[in-house]
């Protein structure tokens, strides 16, 4: 629980943080691209109204009355234009203004864009612009942005570098932080797991007198039913204390675990075996797939609890006349056991997340008179999957089918 824990406080500090850098960077590079277009715009207007508008007259005299910046945008430019008659033939091309000159490229280009059908677009490292001439012909104004595209790319490459190396960076700070930044609500955790124990342990001992006495009592009044249902509660209560200790053990980071290769589908068949029987006595039928040789590094008690628990709660709650399924299976590097049974009334996926939940009951059928249970046992199954490193989860597969699905870390090997 712990460690699942500070998992999340790791994944939604460092998702915060990705989503946060990966905005700013987005802003940035799309206000660059904003502000390059801007100028290519304002150039190759200026460019194409002035040199249909007045082309004999010197571009000094034209750039009088523009602000520095425009001017000097207009002085770096390197720009050509190709004119095209009404009927699309090549009239003629100005390569005045490039510092190299090479017309066939020149005119490929122009073709290129006159076909295109566009007013304006880029083209290659060109930004250009069609104008319609008195004619009826065309004069297409090719303005070279090579510069400006490379410095938007490369800052666009930059800050994308950047913005993954802070992702790594916060994701290091945030691991290594995270330890302390989860240890009041782990503090009060272990504070709550201990006063369990502890108040376990304190119940043990008036239970014992409890149900020693009655034991004394009913072999001075056999037959008592006020005897009889002490003696159960009192049962049941010890049961509930062990549970309670048992889960709390489970939950402990540092718990001690036995573990050894097992075979799953094996480990499965055995302890669901008993299940099986008492199935078969409630007029129900469990049928097994288990995959062959499917190994995992586990506890065998754990494992044997975990698969009794999901049998059990199976039994209990089938309806219908569909039978209990248990089957396992290898998925990659997963070793995955899922057993499903019919319910009376279908779940939402809300209640199915809170069935792991300590002594929740979906349904009110789900009772401990009827059923005999405290509503702890899917929650001690979780603290055991979660203690091997697995996860385990609860969703309806049909309209009325129930499916509990454990997947567990999956070892390779052909013998136990």
């Amino acid at each position: 629980m712990i460690k699942k824990l500070q998992k999340r406080f790791i994944r939604i500090a460092v998702m915060a943080l990705t989503v946060a850098m990966v905005l700013v960077v987005s802003i940035v590079n799309i206000a660059n691209w904003i502000s390059v277009r801007g100028e290519l715009d304002e150039t190759l207007t200026f460019l194409t109204e002035n040199e249909i508008a007045e082309p004999k007259m010197g571009m000094g005299t034209r750039l009088m009355g523009r602000n520095k910046h425009a001017r000097n945008l207009v002085n770096e430019s390197r720009w050509f234009s190709v004119s095209f008659d009404e009927e699309e033939n090549q009239r003629g091309i100005n390569l005045d203004h490039m510092a190299e000159s090479d017309s066939e490229a020149a005119a490929a280009l122009g073709k290129q864009a006159l076909e295109s059908g566009r007013g304006k677009a880029f083209l290659q490292d060109y930004y250009f612009r069609a104008l319609e001439t008195a004619e009826g012909g065309k004069t297409i104004f090719f303005l070279n942005c090579e510069t400006k595209i490379t410095a938007v790319r490369t800052l666009a490459w930059i800050s994308a570098g950047a913005c993954v190396g802070g992702i790594l960076l916060a994701w290091l700070i945030v691991f290594l932080a995270s330890r302390k930044a989860v240890a009041p609500t782990i503090r009060n955790m272990e504070q709550q797991k201990q006063f369990i124990t502890n108040a376990s342990h304190e119940l043990k001992t008036p239970l014992t007198v409890i149900s020693t006495n009655m034991e004394l009592l009913n072999m001075e009044t056999p037959d008592n039913p006020w005897i009889r249902s002490t003696q159960k509660q009192t049962a049941q209560m010890r049961h509930l204390v062990d549970e309670l200790v048992y889960l709390s053990r489970m939950e402990e980071e540092n718990g001690p675990l036995k573990t050894e290769k097992l075979n799953l589908s094996s480990l499965a068949a055995d302890t669901a075996a008993p299940f099986a029987d008492m199935a078969e006595y409630r007029g129900r039928e469990m049928k097994m797939d288990l995959e062959d040789s499917l190994f995992i590094f586990a506890d065998r008690a754990s494992m044997e609890r975990l698969i009794s628990t999901l049998c059990d709660n199976a039994v209990k709650y089938a309806a219908g006349e569909a039978p209990i399924r248990i089957r396992t299976r290898g998925e990659g590097r997963t070793a995955v056991l899922s057993v499903s049974n019919e319910v009376a009334e279908p779940l939402s996926r809300e209640q199915c997340d809170q069935l792991f939940n300590r002594f929740y009951r979906a349904e009110s059928s789900r009772n401990k008179e009827k059923q005999n249970g405290f509503g702890i046992g899917l929650a001690i199954a979780a603290a055991i999957v979660e203690k091997h490193g697995g996860s385990i989860g609860a969703a309806m597969t049909e309209p009325r089918t129930l499916t509990f699905t454990c997947q567990l870390p999956r070892q390779t090997g052909k013998t136990a």
